[in-house]
């Protein structure tokens, strides 16, 4: 950042900015929080059995602060500093599978809010009668990726159905994938005859917000039959850029994952992420639970998990990962 050509790509110096003050405050945080630690820790010996009590509470407050700095140092992995994309598929079950990937894309939108995270919605396609048939967002924050990769997997549901005239329980399912943002220097190469691309009107929400031009592009890479699209932007060049963006991410992730497959082969061990496993169920008939298959987290306030409070879920994922 003491360089004098720093300033000069405004975009790069922005990012790194952003970087730098995170990891400043990760690093007072660790500061402050080991002096408090000494300074107590001299108090102690200093003070009356009785007296005790009153640095009780400072206790309390440090001991969360260092629970908080023990995730921290659980996300060490090579990606999980990255911006990532997330995608929901409903599952079998039409309506109520695609109402379930309404409800979860707004679990997670309401938890970038709570959380300090920025997104932006890629691609969302509505279902016939309700909720989402597709859905992508982007979601940019320090550790977006470590804290989300845990939400990879089918995500199941249990609830009275509201599209039931006989209200009859229900149990829904959809996929949710995460995708680290991989750095613009990794090399994809994408050749212009191994693609598809497909225009169309981008879906609004009716009235004057109805898109009367095709600016929205689905893109289908025909060697490895990835398809991606994005809507969101308005004209069909941005909407174009941003999707090879992704198309790129996903061939790098599945070169990746190639590679990880053939060293852990080599090491006598699999540790590959089974998509087609339930990771977790929200429940919500006849009980009210939310559990997770991996840690063992649950909690009864299934409204509340529902409304983005699924930090402590992903924190004990990340924990039991440990």
């Amino acid at each position: 950042m003491e360089e004098e050509n720093f300033w000069q790509d405004l975009e790069k110096a922005s990012q790194m900015n952003q970087e730098y003050a995170s990891l400043k405050k990760e690093i007072d945080v660790f500061l402050k929080t080991k002096e408090e630690i000494q300074d107590n820790l001299e108090l102690v010996s200093l003070v009356e059995e009785n007296e005790l009590k009153n640095i009780e509470e400072e206790m309390i407050r440090l001991k969360k602060t260092i629970e908080t700095l023990e995730i921290q140092c659980l996300l060490n992995k090579e990606f999980d500093a990255y911006n990532c994309y997330l995608e929901i598929h409903p599952g079998a079950g039409g309506t109520e599978s695609c109402d379930w990937a309404s409800m979860l894309a707004r679990m997670y939108m309401r938890f970038c809010e709570n959380n300090g995270y920025s997104y932006t919605i890629i691609e969302s396609q509505k279902g016939e009668e309700a909720g989402l048939k597709s859905f992508t967002m982007y979601i940019k924050g320090l550790y977006a990726y470590g804290y989300l990769k845990g939400e990879k997997g089918i995500h199941r549901l249990v609830r009275i159905s509201p599209f039931d005239a006989g209200a009859r329980r229900h149990t829904s399912f959809a996929s949710v994938l995460v995708t680290p943002e991989y750095k613009e220097d990794i090399h994809i190469d994408i050749k212009e005859s191994d693609l598809k691309i497909d225009v169309y009107h981008s879906s609004g929400a009716g009235g004057q917000s109805v898109n009367t031009s095709n600016s929205a592009v689905r893109i289908t890479h025909l060697p490895s039959k990835i398809v991606v699209t994005c809507q969101n932007e308005r004209s069909q060049m941005q909407n174009k850029e941003q999707a090879l963006r992704l198309l790129k991410n996903k061939l790098y992730e599945r070169e990746y994952a190639s590679f990880e497959n053939k060293m852990n082969t080599i090491k006598g061990t699999m540790e590959t992420i089974n998509f087609g496993s339930q990771i977790r169920s929200y429940i919500l008939e006849p009980y009210k639970l939310v559990k997770d298959n991996r840690s063992g987290y649950e909690t009864s306030n299934v409204l509340k998990v529902l409304d983005g409070d699924i930090k402590p879920m992903l924190e004990s994922v990340l924990k039991s990962q440990k």
